[in-house]
């Protein structure tokens, strides 16, 4: 169908409209890769600039020689992964049984998983909740009480109810009990959903850092953002430790300092997401959309 002149116009707009967004949503990323390869010259100079003149590894350099960022690693990965593992885990367990039709209070228990979206239980409430159950310092704290998500139950709930009832009813008369219908024939048929799911729960425990603010006074046991949010918003640059001579000193600024320690921190998620972002637009739309 050959288009009209208005609309090739509306064509032409959309294109450049949508260029220009995705200059100004990269430009800050290759803004902040150039700063943290600069050197302190090159930070201080006026204007933008995408690529330094002279490139400098004296920012990375001073990031990784503090040990403090070898421990916010290994404590984000593990919060990270298991968090993961666990929530999706927890997730299904929940989704589960409220997918099925002939479950009594079936309306009820899920208009209840619905309403602690609305509500929230308040940081004193909850920290009290946590120092009683004996989460304060310990590394636990990050994950058991982010387990499951009433968001996320539902788009999997939903997905769930996608998959024909005749799958589940065959097993069934199989011999097959609740635990292997869901482990053996709902998970993996949920690739999609399970995915979107994972990737969200990933990027949230990477990126928190108000729990462990919160909770955590023990500095072995932080995650790496109370690590960045200390560099960048707190502007603690003396964190980093190691030998500065006067000619690194003279390498970097607390400006490259920050920039690098930005870029190693979101690396690992932006390696990650191309490889789940395939999932993440069919899984929110099978998972929130019935026929």
């Amino acid at each position: 169908m050959k288009m009209t002149s208005g609309e090739k116009l509306f064509q032409i707009f959309l294109v450049i409209f949508l260029l220009a967004l995705v200059a100004s949503f990269l430009y800050p990323f290759l803004f902040m890769i150039s700063m943290s390869f600069s050197t302190a010259a090159e930070a201080n100079r006026a204007g933008a600039h995408i690529w330094p003149a002279q490139v400098t590894l004296t920012a990375y350099k001073m990031v990784f020689s503090n040990p403090q960022l070898l421990t916010g690693y290994i404590n984000t990965v593990f919060r990270t992964v298991v968090g993961t593992i666990l929530t999706l885990l927890v997730t299904c367990l929940c989704a589960y049984p409220l997918s099925k039709k002939d479950l009594p209070h079936r309306s009820l228990m899920t208009f209840l998983v619905f309403f602690t979206m609305l509500f929230s239980g308040g940081i004193i409430p909850t920290y009290l909740v946590i120092r009683n159950l004996g989460l304060v310092n310990n590394l636990w704290v990050y994950i058991i009480p982010h387990l499951t998500n009433a968001f996320n139950v539902i788009i999997v709930k939903n997905y769930f109810e996608s998959i024909p009832e005749s799958l589940a009813e065959s097993a069934s008369i199989d011999g097959a009990n609740d635990f292997h219908i869901l482990f053996r024939i709902y998970m993996p048929l949920s690739g999609p959903v399970l995915a979107t799911v994972a990737l969200m729960t990933a990027i949230s425990h990477w990126n928190m850092w108000f729990d462990a603010m919160i909770y955590i006074n023990d500095d072995t046991k932080q995650v790496l953002m109370t690590f960045l949010r200390r560099i960048v918003i707190e502007r603690n640059t003396d964190l980093m430790s190691g030998a500065q001579t006067e000619s690194q000193i003279s390498q970097f600024t607390p400006e490259t300092v920050k920039a690098a320690t930005i870029i190693v921190t979101i690396l690992p998620i932006l390696i990650l997401y191309p490889f789940l972002q395939k999932y993440f637009v069919k899984g929110i739309m099978l998972g929130g959309v019935k026929e």
